[in-house]
């Protein structure tokens, strides 16, 4: 798939699972919950132990249609790597403007971290293909519907206080998808290994961006 496919499947699932783990074992069984749940893009990221691997591991086999990201991507060097190892696209907390040029060589996704918007704009000018919204906890739904209004041509992913019910309040203000880390794949559930829960919580914050849509 083309960049541009990627983006578009990301932006009709609207949902992408933000997977740090300390037990690096567990992933596949949380990969395999979000799937029931009806997640179709993750991003794992660098701070997984032996991350580069595992993604290789899974994109090996994910069901197809799936979207398999590499996150904390904070350099080009990393991003060649997990491009190699055959992620679609890349997420990182900051903007480094030599990984949105290394991705696109490839010709893959990539998603910087910005915070104001003049890095908002300097992220988009420099060809991301979505810029991501990081922390957007203190900054609620009403930051994102404020910044598009000036700027509708961004697409913006929040990622930092999206939980399982307000997912479809950042929509409606104008997201394009939304990342959501701990609040999807719980710590307590991870640690029970209810990895039924985790596919609960999949379903619920689908439901939410569905249900946001529907009203749109």
């Amino acid at each position: 798939m083309s960049r541009t496919d990627v983006v578009r499947a990301i932006e009709q699932s609207g949902v992408v699972a933000v997977i740090r783990l300390k037990d690096a074992g567990k992933l596949r069984s949380v990969v395999d919950a979000l799937i029931e749940g009806g997640v179709t893009a993750m991003e794992v990221t660098m701070t997984v132990p032996g991350a580069v691997g595992l993604i290789e591991q899974l994109a090996k086999d994910l069901p197809s249609g799936f979207q398999l990201g590499a996150g904390t991507v904070l350099d080009p060097e990393t991003a060649r790597q997990v491009i190699l190892a055959g992620a679609t696209y890349l997420v990182s907390p900051v903007l480094n403007l030599p990984t949105i040029e290394l991705a696109h060589r490839y010709d893959v996704a990539v998603m910087p971290g910005c915070f104001t918007p003049t890095e908002i704009l300097t992220a988009w000018q420099a060809g991301a293909d979505v810029v991501k919204v990081f922390p957007a906890t203190t900054l609620g739904p009403g930051y994102i519907k404020d910044v598009k209004a000036p700027l509708p041509q961004i697409k913006l992913m929040p990622t930092g206080g999206v939980t399982l019910t307000n997912a479809g309040e950042w929509i409606a203000a104008g997201a394009c998808a939304v990342g959501v880390g701990s609040n999807l794949v719980d710590a307590r559930a991870l640690a029970a290994n209810d990895f039924a829960a985790i596919a609960n919580n999949a379903r619920t914050v689908v439901a939410s961006v569905a249900a946001a849509r529907a009203k749109a």
